[in-house]
């Protein structure tokens, strides 16, 4: 160390030991952690069942963001069932109904009159969208591997398993002397879905391969490759505008292959491979003309070249750049060791902190597999789906879930993840343009509560559910967060745009109460809840005000950072503190309409706690800044209830870790990882299935280890008791920093941090805080005694 980092060394640790009230020592070391050179526990990346699955919601997931599969894992006959991420019902279209302009002003004076069911009523006339119904994501059909030998035959050591860690999902069972093992995986960087057939005796493999789908199709099999070829579904008088296609090419190792019966029937092969490509006509929300036929032939070409170890291999490196960036350990018991449905059976009861540590990495697994570049972003199942017409359409339900799906990406290492998100946010500008235009007379754009492959933009369903403006807007905070995690500039700029304009709608739209004088916005409603008043319409309900808040400040921020559009900064300031202010109710809660109505409400633990936003994802509300309105969030929770759907489930653990409350988050997580929440796959259980509460309970595992806002780096807020040792590497915090943390006892033992860019950093833990300066790329190992925990190195 030359003379000036000696400086500089000093430096960091008299502010450090000045920060803090702690009178330890402070140590630092300048090499990082190595969370890929850690061994893997097995436990800890995998799920495996002794017997096939017999629902969809027992088969595995594999995807390579654009393509996925459920592996069932059948003897006899095996399941592969298979999804597109473009191919959904209808094509593009326009919602907006022509008559929501005209009509609007009188919804507004109903509502500002407190004639809300005579509002809603006008407004389900006339305001809402037509199709009443947004278009649904689509399955594109089974591939099933048939082999009837094996229907009688007696099995032994049967084993199916997921490996996360591999993204591979394997079949092993011995029937009548041989074992047969079979291996699925879906490559991002070739674009297929590869299975492999083997066994230990040369010539047992004989199956008859098919595929089939419930939409309009025509099958051809063409030589040593199957063809289903098809159009995609109508919905809501809405015409199917997509063609897609299905191609399932063979190659085979020994024995022989013909076309039987409208399948591929191999017979005596020492080893089957199968390579899935998988396409639509699909372009962009406006376009449906691209050919289908042009690229599954190629992704088979390009794939073909490779055999399915190296296919596998190639898949894992590029899964693992992801999924090794964070290493969790939670601690382990003898539950580890039993099957992953069995463990989930016994959960609420049975000590297994390895479960959450598993269900962490699965949400991991699975917004990787769901949510790549150049794919669509995660929806409501992420990229699995087995319905034509599943449950809430499979669409992105932005008053909650689709921002759900994204809240464990920054945090955990996957920022990469949100591409297709920020993608989408784009689109969802220019179509929620001509909707503020046609149905506000305003500049900028919105979007409601739901949006589709088509990005459609107006509300949908009924005004009760839809007629809520503020789903563009928090859609936006996801941009500045990513921005906060990143720190770059240039692509700040690039997605500035887009929050201005969320902005410039509510600077247009906003009214004034006339009862307050406040700001607020009308006609909407608090998501999905009905009032006292018969209805749900209201103006400025609490989430509304929270969510334009953190828009107005995040734009106006923007803008400072970038040097650019000071006016139109200024104006959103001024705006921002005229906006209806947070309150307290009677019975001690935070109130989630303007007017006192929480206690007469008609679902007093209805699943959304919308009105709680500001306390989480949001940080308006905290204990230290707040904390008269953090207790009144803490009521709100307690008049709410614990247990709900599944992912409003994960909310509450959330909010509860914000409240610094780790045995009553614990308590909630069990519940979650339960069988009433979790189904015997992982998936979560809205019920029925919802993939936003997989990934709202990883962000949730998250909270209760570290929280960050700002500069502040808060370590362990909430540890519950069931964790008493553990680690956790590579999370991140906003300034492009990256923290390890490992503790004993429940005590901290040490942390380390580094930061991309560097800059001063707050560091709590418990009561008391300390400063620490870092270097752009120089990791920082700190140590010392602290009132609730220890950092001793």
């Amino acid at each position: 160390m030359d003379s000036r980092e000696e400086g500089e060394h000093r430096g960091i640790t008299r502010r450090f030991l000045l920060g803090g009230s702690a009178a330890a020592a402070v140590g630092f070391s300048t090499q990082p952690t190595s969370a890929a050179a850690e061994a893997l526990e097995a436990h800890a990346h995998r799920l495996w069942y002794r017997q096939p699955a017999e629902k969809w919601t027992e088969a595995l997931p594999v995807g390579n963001g654009r393509a996925g599969a459920m592996v069932f894992g059948g003897v006899a006959r095996e399941r592969l069932q298979l999804n597109e991420d473009t191919l959904w019902s209808g094509g593009p279209y326009n919602p907006v109904n022509p008559s929501a302009h005209a009509a609007l002003p009188e919804v507004r004076r109903l509502i500002f009159a407190g004639l809300y069911a005579e509002a809603q009523a006008l407004a389900d006339a006339k305001l809402m969208a037509r199709p009443l119904k947004q278009m649904a994501y689509q399955t594109a059909g089974d591939l099933l591997i048939e082999m009837p030998q094996l229907a009688q035959a007696e099995i032994r050591d049967y084993e199916r398993e997921l490996d996360l860690d591999a993204a591979l999902a394997t079949t092993r069972f011995a029937a009548n002397g041989t074992r047969f093992h079979r291996e699925v995986v879906a490559c991002p960087i070739r674009q297929i879905i590869a299975v492999r057939l083997s066994s230990d005796r040369s010539g047992a493999i004989s199956c008859e391969l098919g595929l089939s789908s419930p939409l309009q199709r025509r099958l051809v099999i063409e030589g040593d490759t199957i063809v289903l070829s098809g159009r995609n579904g109508d919905m809501g008088g809405v015409a199917g505008a997509l063609r897609f296609e299905i191609r399932v090419r063979v190659f085979t190792r020994g024995g022989t292959f013909a076309a039987r019966d409208g399948k591929i029937a191999v017979e005596g092969a020492d080893e089957v491979t199968l390579l899935i490509a998988m396409a639509t006509s699909f372009r962009h929300f406006d376009d449906t003309d691209a050919d289908p036929t042009a690229f599954t032939p190629a992704r088979l070409d390009a794939a073909a070249v490779k055999n399915f170890a190296e296919i596998a291999a190639d898949a894992a490196a590029e899964h693992r750049r992801l999924y090794r960036n964070v290493r969790l350990n939670l601690g382990r018991s003898a539950a580890a060791d039993q099957p992953t449905d069995a463990r989930i059976r016994t959960s609420e009861t049975a000590t297994d902190p390895a479960l959450a540590t598993l269900y962490f990495n699965y949400a991991r697994y699975l917004l990787i597999c769901a949510s790549r570049p150049k794919s669509q972003p995660a929806n409501l199942q992420g990229i699995w789906n087995e319905s034509l017409d599943p449950p809430w359409g499979s669409k992105y339900t932005i008053n909650i879930n689709t921002e759900m799906n994204y809240w464990p990406a920054e945090v955990t290492g996957l920022a990469e993840c949100t591409t297709p998100l920020i993608e989408m946010i784009r689109e969802l500008a220019e179509t929620g343009a001509r909707t503020a235009r046609e149905m506000y007379g305003a500049r900028g754009w919105v979007a409601h509560h739901n949006t589709d492959l088509w990005r459609a933009t107006a509300p949908i369903d009924g005004a009760q559910w839809g007629l809520w403006p503020t789903g563009g807007a928090w859609l936006c905070t996801h941009l500045w967060t990513r921005y906060e995690y990143g720190r770059d500039t240039k692509w700040l700029a690039t997605v500035y745009p887009l929050m201005r304009g969320a902005a410039e709608f509510f600077v247009d739209a906003l009214q004034r109460d006339p009862s307050t004088g406040f700001l607020v916005t009308n006609p909407s409603l608090s998501p999905e809840n009905r009032h006292p008043h018969g209805a749900s319409l209201c103006a400025g309900p609490a989430m509304d005000m929270q969510i334009l808040r953190d828009l107005f400040d995040q734009t106006a921020a923007a803008a400072d950072v970038l040097d650019t559009d000071a006016p139109f900064a200024a104006q959103l300031r001024t705006l921002r503190g005229q906006l209806a202010p947070d309150k307290i109710g009677a019975l001690g809660q935070l109130q989630e309409w303007q007017e006192d109505w929480d206690a007469a409400a008609p679902e007093r633990d209805h699943r959304h706690v919308s009105h709680l936003y500001g306390l989480y994802p949001s940080h308006q509300i905290n204990l230290r800044d707040t904390p008269a309105l953090a207790a009144a969030a803490k009521r709100s929770l307690e008049l709410r209830g614990d247990e709900s759907t599944g992912w409003a489930t994960a909310w509450r653990i959330n909010l509860w870790a914000r409240l610094g409350e780790g045995e009553h988050s614990h308590r909630i997580l069990k519940f979650l990882l339960g069988p009433g929440r979790t189904y015997p796959n992982m998936f979560d259980a809205h019920p029925p299935f919802q993939i936003d509460g997989n990934f709202g309970g990883a962000a949730a595992i998250t909270e209760m280890l570290l929280q960050n806002r700002g500069n502040e780096i808060l370590l362990l807020p909430a540890l519950p008791e069931a964790w008493p040792a553990g680690s956790v590497r590579g999370l991140r915090a906003r300034g492009a920093c990256t923290v390890d943390l490992e503790w004993r006892a429940g005590r901290l033992r040490h942390a380390v941090l580094v930061s991309a860019v560097g800059g001063e950093f707050r560091v709590r833990l418990g009561a008391r805080s300390v400063s620490v300066m870092l270097r752009p790329g120089r990791p920082v190992r700190l140590t010392g005694a602290t009132l609730r925990a220890r950092l001793d190195g």
